[in-house]
């Protein structure tokens, strides 16, 4: 098995303007999701959201704020899953919720150092 990293993309205009009942819904979801990969044994790391904000570096020494508001889609979060091909690993996250709110889902294999 081989792990990799699923890489959620969303607006963050979406969720910010959901009702409370709205956000607790897409927990549910997203959790649900979360459990049922563990439950197959497919789970690596659940990960976490992301916040926001945050720094870009550039050599080492240009430092600036990012990502930019201006980018409808930022990285939102991700996870680790496991599996045997891509194809797996693409048939794991097709049921995600980011999909949900119009959000897309990055799939790369983790390579090993």
């Amino acid at each position: 098995m081989k792990d990799f990293l699923l890489i959620f993309r969303s607006d963050n205009v979406v969720m910010a303007e959901a009702s409370p009942e709205e956000r607790e819904a897409m927990t549910k979801k997203w959790m649900d999701w979360v459990v049922g990969i563990a439950t197959q044994g497919n789970l690596t790391d659940r990960g976490n959201r992301l916040h926001p904000s945050g720094k870009v570096m550039k050599g080492g020494q240009i430092i600036t704020n990012g990502p930019y508001t201006e980018i409808k889609e930022f990285v939102g979060g991700y996870s680790i899953i496991k599996a045997e091909s891509y194809e797996a690993a693409v048939e794991i996250a097709k049921d995600c919720p980011i999909f949900l709110v119009d959000g897309s889902l990055e799939v790369r294999e983790v390579s090993p150092m």
